[in-house]
């Protein structure tokens, strides 16, 4: 008997097979629940503003809003790269009705997306966040009128910060993209090649002491190689300040990936100017300087101590998480290691929040953190009839009896929503981000996801349907 060969069927037939299948999309679906959902109009006006805000003028053809904002709704749900999105609404039936693509053979690629969501930045993705609660807020699944805040700290995607480890970063990095970015560069990089193997060296010996017996890897043995290195890289970045300056007049010739390289060089240039005498400061002091850098390519980035057993020190930025009745969550980003302190967050909470209900909650929970007698008076001056800053010392609650008790089993939930919001499914911690303007995308996108969905239980909940997807 014939055997066929790759899969094929052996009976032939008559007709080849479509390749449009036609296939329903259950109305239990989740994604199917969020498309009737969401008002795509209100969507398009607040991506039209942040596109007002960003774009010089309107030229061009218009974009695909409707299908851009789906995608966004997409990735927010479940985490995923922009080119498993592009698949998914490809040839995902519930992803494309989400995206309004049903009727048409048309989709995003993947470049479109990510374009989009660099437009969209951390400011985009808060509007929609806010859409998100406001139609929680409608469809009677969260209480404004409780108010409950915290702080948290968001993960960046760096390796554990170091001298040696920064340095040797930024050579490495300055070798690769100097032989892209132009002749000057080129000759640049020529010049340093024989400083650049001899830090490969420096490197080399650097761990090698790292991996020897604790009683000969001295540190000042290890703190004279790490001087070393950096008089060396102090060498380099000194001729790459000059090689910029000469390739200043080629920038005009450079195309594409050479004009990235070029002007990834001056930022590299600019940060180890700011580094090298703070990696000098802590081989004299044995301190670390204020305001540290601890990556070359997200300089913005800074430690956040925490305290907490098995991670004392978090790297990456600090967020302010407002959590209303129903479980529905609102962050707000800080942008410098002095924002958002708790003493601060506590009352600006409370501001945030009327900007946004146009009205004060009746209570509002906060840890001890945030706790003194000039911040209760200043939120008591706001509307809020319940204060419940939980006391220092033998301060007393302002609050007593089952409001107290209301308060403080809110204000433990908010441990929850953080949990939740830092699970791989939704990308808050650690996320795909190589800029801060993108972890903050990231980050709105994360709390953006998680009020879908709940939204989604609650509405399913309500019709006593079984929610599938």
């Amino acid at each position: 008997m014939s055997k066929s060969h790759g899969g094929a069927n052996r009976q032939r037939e008559f007709f080849a097979r479509s390749t449009r299948p036609t296939i329903p999309v259950d109305p239990s679906h989740r994604l199917a629940v969020l498309e009737r959902t969401i008002d795509w109009t209100e969507l398009e006006e607040r991506a039209q503003l942040i596109r007002s805000m960003k774009l010089k003028n309107g030229a061009g053809s218009p974009p695909h809003l409707r299908a851009l904002n789906g995608a966004m709704v997409l990735g927010a749900g479940r985490t995923m790269s922009y080119r498993e999105a592009e698949d998914q609404i490809r040839h995902y039936a519930p992803a494309r009705l989400l995206c309004g693509l049903t009727e048409t053979g048309w989709s995003p690629d993947h470049r479109t997306i990510h374009d989009y969501a660099t437009l969209m930045g951390p400011e985009g993705m808060q509007l929609f966040n806010e859409y998100a609660v406001e139609v929680a807020v409608e469809k009677k699944l969260a209480d404004p009128s409780v108010l409950v805040a915290d702080t948290t700290a968001q993960e960046a995607a760096i390796p554990h910060p170091n001298e040696m480890g920064l340095m040797a970063s930024f050579l490495s990095t300055v070798g690769a993209a100097s032989e892209k970015a132009g002749r000057a560069l080129n000759q640049f990089a020529s010049k340093v090649d024989d400083r650049l193997k001899a830090a490969k060296r420096k490197v080399r010996e650097y761990r090698l002491f790292s991996q020897k017996k604790t009683a000969e890897a001295t540190k000042q043995a290890k703190d004279k190689i790490v001087g070393e290195m950096a008089s060396l890289v102090e060498g380099v970045n000194a001729e790459l300040g000059k090689a910029l300056q000469a390739a200043a007049t080629e920038a005009e010739k450079l195309h594409k990936y050479g004009r990235v390289a070029q002007a990834k060089l001056v930022s590299l240039h600019e940060t180890m100017e700011t580094l090298l005498p703070q990696i000098r400061y802590w081989l004299r002091s044995g301190k670390v300087a204020a305001d540290k850098i601890i990556n070359l390519h997200i300089p913005e980035l800074y430690s956040i101590v925490r305290g907490k057993a098995g991670k004392a020190v978090e790297f990456g930025l600090k967020w302010g998480i407002r959590r209303i009745k129903g479980g529905f969550v609102l962050l707000t980003m800080a942008y410098d290691r002095l924002d958002l302190l708790d003493s601060d967050f506590a009352v600006s909470a409370v501001d945030e929040h009327i900007a946004l209900f146009d009205k004060p909650p009746k209570s509002y929970g906060y840890d001890r953190g945030g706790w003194s007698e000039e911040n209760a008076r200043a939120i008591q001056q706001r509307g809020v009839r319940e204060v419940g800053l939980a006391p220092r010392g033998q301060a007393k609650w302002r609050v007593s009896g089952t409001a107290k008790e209301r308060l403080v089993n809110e204000r433990a939930q908010v441990e929850g929503c953080i949990g939740a919001i830092k699970n791989p499914r939704y990308g808050f911690n650690r996320p795909r981000a190589r800029s801060v303007e993108m972890m903050g995308f990231c980050g709105h996108r994360a709390a953006f996801g998680f009020n879908l969905n709940k939204i989604v239980r609650g509405l399913m909940k309500q019709q006593r349907w079984e929610m599938i997807g």
